[in-house]
This record gives C-alpha cells, structure tokens and sequence, in this order.
C-alpha cells in the first residue's frame, strides 16, 4: 500500500509517498509536477521495492520556501530525505527535471548510489520546448498565472483526455501539463517554477549540460527511457547520452511522449523491476572514480 507522509528537514515540509519492500527506489518528478506523476507506476514498483517519491521543495504539498532551487540543492535534500528516512543507498529514477537532479545526485554523492534511471531527462542536451525557455524572459512571472487559470487549466486536460480516446499517446502529455500547471495557482509555488526553471533553463534552452560527465556513469549502472515522440525534450538526448555513457541501457517507447510511465506503465515497472534484476549495484569505489577522472583528464 502506497502512503502518503511528511517529514521536517532544516525547518521546512518535505512530503513524500512511500511503500513496498525491498531495495529502495527514490522516484524524482518533473518539474511543476508532484509525487502524484508517478501514480500509475507506484503500486506496481513498490511490488518488488520500497519506493520513495518526494515532492520536491517548491512543488506539490511540500514547503515553498524562498531559497535555492538549483540541481545540486535538490540533490541535496534527497540525500538528507533518504538519510532520515533510514537509507544509507538507493537507485534513483529521475523525470525530466527529476532526471537531471538523479545525476547530480550521482554526481554528488556516488557512494549512495546503486542505480540510475533517467526518464526523458533534463541536462542531456540544449534543446527544450519554448513554453519552458520563455519562463526565462523578463516578466514571465506576469504571465504565469494566465497559464495556471483554471479555464486554461480544464480546456488543456479535457484536450488531452479527447486525444487519449482518440489513441494517440500525446495525450497523457497535455493533461500532465495540465496538471503542472494547475499547480501554479499560488504566488509561493509560481515563485518557486520560476527559480527552478532559471536554474536550468534559459532563452535559448538548456543551461545545464551533463555530457562532459557522463563517462562517469561507468561506475553505476544506468537505464535510459524515453517516448520517441517527446515533445518537451527530443529523444535524440536520450539515444546521444546512451552512446556516451559506458554500459548503459536505452529503451525508446515507441509512440510514447514525454511521459512513458504513463503511456505503459506495466512496460515501464516491468523494465526498472528487470534491470534491477539483471545488475549489481554500484559498489563504493573512490580510487576507481579517481581513475576515471584522471584519464578523462589526460585524454582531453
């Protein structure tokens, strides 16, 4: 049974849902989504897991504080989360911007890690869609509450509701836009999208940009999803980090957008539950990261 809890860390809300047995699986959303954007999946994960999926600060029913909303303070709160909660070490799954803070999780603190899973992640590449580059105009703040009216809000999920019946997957999409969306309606949480987004974003695209590390996924096991109709980050991140990340794993859901979890969810828990299942976790290994390093270092 999935359960929903919240717990104080440094003096402010963090909420989380949790349940199952077994190894952990931290589950990392989206940005201006919740815990909630794992629920097709969590029931059928925490099967074969203790799952943990936070909502971020700034997000969902945790704090909205003033702050810092970069990668590496998310990574952070994850770490002291999971380190309250009584896990030493976890694989880390990561959606989009949840994608990007896994891997500076790894990055950070790699002797917590057992596994990584990056679902049509953040920080792979320049390329984004508008709708996020424009949050890094002036005055984006402004306008953000015309996106979060609930009229805009209802006609974008009954849209993808109508193209859900129609079958095409791109639905799911809309509606979790939605959804995200909906969440805005407050100043504290549209101040919070706003300082998330600029922490990663900018006109032109993408600010942060993890490849120049990712031969450091040597070192964990790493699983790669993606829809290869992504709309919000194109596919090709996803197939060029697989080509730079040594041993790692791709699977492309065909017909699927930037929500595979929710466009086959039994696919999706089913793939995590078998990677699992056929790799060791990342064992602790500082010399063997320092060597890594150092060669990177030489060859460049």
């Amino acid at each position: 049974m999935i359960r929903q809890a919240s717990i104080e860390l440094h003096g402010h809300t963090c909420s989380y849902r949790t349940g199952g047995r077994g190894p952990v699986l931290a589950l990392v959303h989206g940005i201006t989504n919740s815990s909630a954007s794992w629920e097709p999946v969590l029931g059928l994960l925490a099967q074969h897991f203790t799952v943990i999926a936070p909502d971020l600060l700034g997000h969902g029913d945790s704090a909205k504080p003033r702050g810092d909303y970069s990668l590496g303070a998310n990574a952070s709160l994850l770490r002291d989360l999971l380190l309250a909660l009584g896990h030493e070490r976890a694989s880390i799954a990561g959606h989009s911007l949840g994608g990007g803070i896994a891997m500076q999780f790894a990055y950070q603190f790699p002797e917590r890690v057992e596994r990584l899973v990056l679902v049509s992640s953040g920080g792979l590449g320049r390329q984004v869609t508008p709708v996020l580059r424009a949050v890094a105009l002036p005055g984006a703040e402004l306008v953000l509450p015309l996106l979060a009216s609930r009229p805009l809000v209802d006609a974008g999920t009954k849209l993808g509701g109508f193209i859900d019946r129609l079958g095409l997957s791109l639905g799911a999409d809309i509606s979790a836009m939605a959804t995200g969306f909906a969440s805005l309606q407050d100043i504290e949480a549209r101040r919070a999208f706003v300082h998330t987004a600029r922490s990663v974003i900018e006109l032109g695209g993408q600010r942060v940009n993890a490849t120049d590390k990712l031969y450091l996924a040597a070192a964990v096991p790493t699983l790669i999803a993606w829809g290869d109709r992504d709309p919000i980050i194109p596919a090709r991140h996803g197939i060029r980090a697989h080509e730079l990340m040594p041993g790692s794993r791709l699977e492309l859901f065909a017909g699927a957008g930037h929500f595979p979890h929710h466009d086959d969810p039994v696919r999706f828990a089913t793939m995590i539950e078998e990677f699992a299942a056929q790799t060791e976790p990342a064992a602790p290994d500082e010399d063997r990261l320092r060597r890594l390093v150092v060669e990177r270092g030489r060859a460049a």
